[in-house]
């Protein structure tokens, strides 16, 4: 094959069909390598000359392992001379993602595609690569916004639950200064304290500890932190959202608990799953306010490969017109909110390779959320 990346005045001019080539090689966005049986670099594309700051000039005729990482260097000879004497293919015909090595030293990922060619000079192969940094940036910023949202659903959770939450916290500050108020005052009149003082002291700290459970609670809820996969049971990490989510509730709720048997652990980053069930059970509330005997249905149970928690509601079920807007972020028909909590909710079950799925009820029947997560045959995880 003539070697079309470097032209030369002393070449005849190039053919129709050559020029033709030239144009595809010089106009594509990907890079473009051939080498021959002995991995000698034959073309080397301008989209190559970019991605790895070599010239075709310099590149052609050279070991392609110019481009390579060391590891990849060291075995990549032996592979093309174990293909060419056993015929055996590892990656021609399929896409992978390997790494280049650029002309500074950069060592940056790339999707390769590998096809071959019998000519009259012998077996050639051609590589098509394409830069995946680009692909990689957008998808980590995306993976960096989605975390932003799902934090900022939390924040805004808790901002909605901040009435109940300030009443429950003082209830406890509350207790602890009257006690300390009594130890004050029995202690101005002249009254012999020593007797009650240590009693009247661990009801205070009891208070004190009371507390602390419900702010270390809301913290842990709402930081911002990265996700963290363990390996767990699902059902205490329900009851500590159900417990969160109740703090300081006036509504006169009724909550039906019911945990199947034997269930297998999830995979799950536990603040999120938590995230989901306080949305869950902070929906039903609302949706069942207006009942006679408002009250909450919440069961686990097994299906095939799954874990799924339910949560049912006995209010009027969701309405048609509502439905397919649902899950759609800022969609909230709410006073208070930013409409975040079922959208979030929705994307945290399917990062996790599961799904949160609704049955709207109607006619009598509440609505029943489901959050279908995949089973874990991985040991729980203590902590």
């Amino acid at each position: 094959m003539q070697d079309f990346s470097a032209p030369s005045e002393s070449l005849p001019p190039p053919t129709v069909s050559e020029a033709r080539l030239l144009s595809v090689l010089d106009t594509a966005a990907d890079g473009i390598i051939v080498i021959d049986e002995h991995a000698r670099i034959l073309i080397f594309n301008k989209a190559c000359e970019k991605m790895f700051g070599i010239q075709a000039a310099e590149a052609v005729g050279q070991n392609v392992k110019i481009v390579m990482p060391t590891e990849y260097a060291d075995q990549h000879d032996q592979y093309v001379g174990s293909y060419i004497r056993t015929g055996v293919k590892k990656i021609i015909g399929i896409g992978r993602e390997v790494r280049g090595r650029h002309a500074d030293g950069t060592i940056f990922p790339l999707e390769l595609s590998v096809g071959e060619a019998a000519t009259p000079d012998g077996r050639q192969f051609i590589g098509i690569l394409r830069d995946l940094r680009p692909r990689k940036e957008s998808e980590q910023r995306l993976a960096d916004l989605q975390s932003e949202l799902v934090h900022l659903a939390r924040v805004s959770a808790i901002d909605e639950m901040g009435a109940a939450i300030a009443h429950e916290l003082n209830q406890p500050l509350t207790a602890l200064m009257l006690y300390l108020q009594a130890i004050r005052r029995a202690h101005s009149r002249g009254v012999d304290i020593v007797k009650v003082v240590g009693e009247i002291l661990d009801k205070a700290a009891g208070e004190a500890e009371r507390a602390g459970h419900i702010i270390q609670r809301m913290r842990q809820f709402v930081e911002k932190r990265e996700p963290e996969r363990h390996v767990r049971e699902l059902d205490p990490l329900i009851d500590e959202a159900i417990d969160l989510t109740l703090l300081g509730q006036r509504h006169r709720i009724r909550i039906e608990r019911k945990q199947a048997s034997d269930l297998p652990p999830v995979s799950v980053d536990p603040v999120q799953i938590q995230q989901i069930v306080v949305n869950l059970v902070r929906n039903a509330i609302e949706a069942a306010a207006g009942a006679t005997d408002p009250a909450i249905h919440i069961r686990t149970r097994m299906a095939e490969d799954s874990v799924v928690l339910e949560v049912q509601d006995n209010g009027p079920g969701i309405m048609p017109e509502a439905l397919p807007k649902l899950f759609e972020a800022f969609a909230s028909s709410k006073r208070r909110g930013m409409g975040l909590g079922l959208a979030i909710s929705r994307t945290i079950a399917q990062n996790h390779g599961g799904d949160l799925v609704v049955d709207p009820g109607g006619n009598g029947r509440g609505a029943c959320f489901s959050l279908i997560l995949p089973a874990s045959s991985e040991p729980i995880e203590v902590g």
